[in-house]
């Protein structure tokens, strides 16, 4: 543990991250409208962006599984999608915090809100289905609904254009009044989360790997 906590990747990590910190805190300026809570903003937007990003690998993972058929494809998308499940709840929860303010409600059924929602009991079926080491077939069958769940992925995105919604279209800040310090706080704000998200996803595939592994050495001690 203390090796791990010391290693260049976690300390290189953790050094951005503060960076990331600082530039929101003291370089970004305080929204005249929101206040010091649209702050939040930086980490409901990263924490959405790898949400989707996650759900994008479970796609492409479960496509080389049902072509490939191999352990580590199976483990890349259950990773990204246990992973992408945590910074979804993320943007679900902190999205009331930045929005409260402006809509005066903590939640409305939007449309960008009810695909994110969506979103997540897709990502947390998923994972269902790929509990408690699941058996070839029911793998296969993950993998099916890992690629159909990507349809939600374009409708999360494009919502705020598609249908008429209260929701700002934060991508490129219209209708939000972005200052250029705000945008380069959202952006950096998206490339560190999009960092943490490929830490993670490693140390997921080793531990699922691991998980394998030990698996396969009791069954061989007791055959």
């Amino acid at each position: 543990m203390k090796q791990g906590l010391k290693s260049p990747v976690f300390l290189g990590l953790t050094a951005i991250m503060l960076i990331n910190i600082c530039v929101i805190v003291f370089y970004a300026p305080v929204e005249r409208t929101m206040g010091i809570v649209q702050k939040v903003f930086y980490f409901h937007v990263a924490s959405a962006w790898v949400g989707l990003l996650a759900l994008t690998v479970v796609f492409a993972a479960s496509i080389l599984y049902l072509w490939k058929r191999t352990e580590r494809a199976n483990d890349l998308a259950l990773a990204s999608a246990e992973i992408g499940t945590v910074f979804i709840s993320c943007t679900l929860l902190t999205g009331p915090l930045w929005a409260y303010p402006i809509w005066n409600t903590w939640w409305t059924w939007d449309p960008r809100l009810t695909t994110t929602l969506v979103l997540w009991f897709m990502y947390v079926a998923y994972i269902a289905l790929q509990g408690g080491g699941a058996a070839e077939a029911r793998k296969r069958l993950a993998a099916v609904y890992g690629i159909i769940c990507f349809v939600n992925v374009p409708l999360v995105f494009f919502s705020t254009r598609w249908w008429r919604s209260i929701h700002p279209v934060v991508v490129t800040g219209e209708g939000m009044g972005l200052t250029s310090e705000m945008k380069a706080a959202m952006f950096l704000s998206v490339g560190v989360f999009s960092l943490l998200y490929l830490h993670l996803l490693r140390l997921r595939i080793k531990s699922l790997a691991l998980q394998q592994r030990v698996k396969g050495l009791k069954a061989e001690l007791f055959s």
